[in-house]
C-alpha cells in the first residue's frame, strides 16, 4: 500500500527524466550489449530520454572516469550502470562508482537483492548492486546479465526513477 505522501511526491516528479547508460564489460560492444540495450529500450518505452551510452572495460579507473564524465554531462539526471557488480576478483564497479556518491541509497541494493532472492535464492547475496546520489543526480548499478537488468528495471528503476531524480534534485 502506497502512502498518500508518496503518491503526492510521485505526482510532483517529472514524468520524463534524462539518463545515461554505462556498460562495464571486457567483451561487449554496442552491437552485442544486451543489458545496455535493454536499459535503453525500457527507458525509452517508459517515456524517458537517453543522453549517452558507453561501454568501458571492467577496470576501476576507466569505470570511475566514464561515470564521472557521464553524470556531469549537461542534461544528465541519472546514470544507470550495468555489469561488474558481482563478487569475482575482476568485478570492480562498486569500488569505482561508490566513491562518487555524496549519499548512498541503501534501499535500492537491498530491494534488488530481496527481489533477486525470490528468483535465484541465496545466490542473490553475490550481487553488489548499489545506488547513490551525486550532487543532485542519481546513479544506480545493476548486474550485467539481461535477467538482472530486467529485474532491476521492471521492479525498481522504471517505476521510481522520476521520483528518485525529483528528490535528489531538491
Amino acid at each position: 500500500m502506497t502512502s498518500e505522501v508518496t503518491q503526492e511526491h510521485r505526482r510532483k516528479a517529472a514524468r520524463s527524466v534524462t539518463v545515461s547508460i554505462l556498460t562495464v564489460s571486457d567483451t561487449r560492444t554496442l552491437e552485442n550489449d544486451l543489458g545496455g540495450k535493454l536499459i535503453e529500450e525500457m527507458m525509452l518505452a517508459a517515456g524517458h530520454q537517453v543522453l549517452l551510452r558507453r561501454i568501458v572495460p571492467d577496470e576501476t579507473l576507466p569505470i570511475h572516469t566514464a561515470a564521472k564524465e557521464m553524470i556531469e554531462a549537461p542534461g544528465c539526471e541519472a546514470l544507470l550502470v550495468t555489469g561488474g557488480t558481482g563478487l569475482a576478483a575482476r568485478d570492480c564497479t562498486p569500488e569505482a562508482i561508490e566513491s562518487l556518491y555524496d549519499a548512498v541509497i541503501p534501499g535500492y541494493g537491498e530491494l534488488f537483492r530481496m527481489l533477486s532472492f525470490a528468483d535465484i535464492g541465496a545466490a542473490a547475496m553475490l550481487s553488489r548492486a548499489s545506488g547513490g546520489r551525486v550532487g543532485k543526480k542519481v546513479i544506480l548499478t545493476m548486474p550485467g546479465s539481461p535477467a538482472g537488468v530486467r529485474l532491476a528495471m521492471e521492479s525498481l528503476i522504471v517505476p521510481e526513477i522520476a521520483h528518485l531524480v525529483h528528490h535528489a534534485g531538491k
